[in-house]
């Protein structure tokens, strides 16, 4: 099945050449977890601060679970600073 994976910030530079505009359409299988995900693309898994598949935050305990349904999002950003 496919998958839209986006990473922002900092995290682009984990993304391979061939992806356009900080996202990438990847074939998975139907049981890899979020954190496999990250973990292929070498995003450490504390710079994947905030992760949202298709726009609903995934909790850490739940990036361990296989819920990907074909056609979904999975957009990831680093941990922010600001004032």
């Amino acid at each position: 099945m496919k998958l839209t994976l986006k990473l922002y910030a900092g995290l682009t530079d984990y993304l391979p050449p061939d992806a356009v505009d900080n996202k990438l359409v990847i074939e998975i299988s139907e049981h890899i977890t979020a954190y496999e995900l990250i973990d292929r693309y070498s995003v450490p898994r504390e710079m994947a601060h905030l992760v949202l598949l298709n726009g609903v935050y995934v909790n850490p305990e739940d990036r361990s679970k296989a819920v990907f349904n074909d056609g979904d999002t999975l957009a990831i950003w680093p941990p922010v600073a600001g004032g």
